[in-house]
This record gives C-alpha cells, sequence and structure tokens, in this order.
C-alpha cells in the first residue's frame, strides 16, 4: 500500500516488507517491524512496537504502551488495552535464545483485554471474551467469558456489545444494550438472534 492509504505519524517507524490497510492509523513513536499485517480501519496507539509476522485484522485499536510479539494474531475487532501484555515464551532467559520457541496466541474476534492485563503465551482468548483490567492469562479463554484475577478466572459471561448475560433456568440470557439472545450450554455461549 503506499502512504496515502494509512497515516502514520512522523515519529513512527514503519520498517520494510509490512502490508498496512487503509484507514489505519500508526501514532507516536511506534515501530511497525518487517513482515507483519496490519489490515485496514487499524488504530495503533502511541509506543506501540508491532513484531514482526504479527497479523492485526480489520478495525483492531491497539491502546499506548503495548508490545505485539511475534507469534500473536489478532481477528477482526479486537480492543488491546493501555500497557496490556502479549508474552511470547514460557522460560524466557536472557543468556540462553528461545526465538525458534515462540508460541502462537490467537485473539479471536471481538475480544477485549484490558489495560495492564498479561496474556501468557498459548493461550488463546476467545471470541467476544473480556478480559479484565491487570488480570493475568494463563489457560485459554472461551468464547463470551469474563475473565478476571491473578492467576484469572471466570466470573461470568458477557454479550457481544460487552454487557454481563445473566441466564434463566432455561440458559437464556438477553443482552441489555442490544437485545439480542444468547444461549448457555455445557459450558458454552452462543448468540442465537
Amino acid at each position: 500500500m503506499n502512504d496515502q492509504d494509512y497515516f502514520a505519524h512522523e515519529t513512527a517507524v514503519i520498517d520494510d516488507n509490512c502490508i498496512i490497510g487503509k484507514g489505519t492509523k500508526i501514532w507516536h513513536f511506534s515501530h511497525i517491524m518487517s513482515d507483519c499485517k496490519i489490515e485496514e480501519g487499524c488504530n495503533i496507539g502511541q509506543n506501540v512496537v508491532v513484531s514482526p509476522q504479527v497479523v492485526l485484522g480489520k478495525n483492531v485499536k491497539v491502546q499506548n504502551n503495548v508490545s505485539i510479539y511475534t507469534g500473536v494474531i489478532c481477528e477482526d475487532d479486537v480492543f488491546l488495552g493501555p500497557s496490556m501484555v502479549f508474552t511470547n515464551v514460557i522460560n524466557p532467559r536472557s543468556a540462553v535464545n528461545r526465538k525458534e520457541e515462540y508460541m502462537q496466541t490467537i485473539v479471536k474476534k471481538g475480544a477485549s483485554i484490558g489495560a495492564n492485563a498479561t496474556i501468557v503465551c498459548g493461550n488463546d482468548i476467545g471470541e467476544f471474551s473480556f478480559i479484565g483490567a491487570g488480570a493475568v492469562v494463563v489457560k485459554e479463554v472461551k468464547p463470551y467469558a469474563l475473565v478476571v484475577g491473578n492467576p484469572s478466572k471466570q466470573i461470568g459471561w458477557i454479550s457481544e456489545y460487552g454487557q454481563r448475560l445473566k441466564f434463566d433456568e432455561k440458559g437464556e440470557a438477553i443482552c441489555s444494550e442490544s437485545k439480542e439472545k444468547y444461549f448457555l450450554n455445557n459450558g458454552f455461549v452462543k448468540k442465537i438472534g
């Protein structure tokens, strides 16, 4: 893409071989490293690092002071809160090179990760889930799950609009904002209309 298809602040550094989608904005002091793919309509805040081979889907919002390391894939409409952290190696040591051991972490469509949360590598984050501020995620997160704490634990369910879901005895809930219906069955939530 040419420079007219996206905005990059004059202090941003964009390496060669990046794909940056139309309408994306890259703000102050951010570094977009080679071979990453950022789709259209993304917003990359101040002091963000996007490492090689990272993939960001459409409309991903990355707040200030986030480092997105090699191995991370964010699907469409993901929100990464201020100063949240991804890891990419389970057992890092300064004196041991483990670049061949980077683990993949997929943040699924519509998920939100709150400020100062930490996502330990290899743990996928389910569609439309919500990771509370400061949570430390050490295991996979289910779609629509609301997760908080250190280590994180699921405390409920959340709608695609970010509202708590309260399921009745039939396993049905209605989002208070969108009025969409959800169904809980065998520990998994589905939107039904």
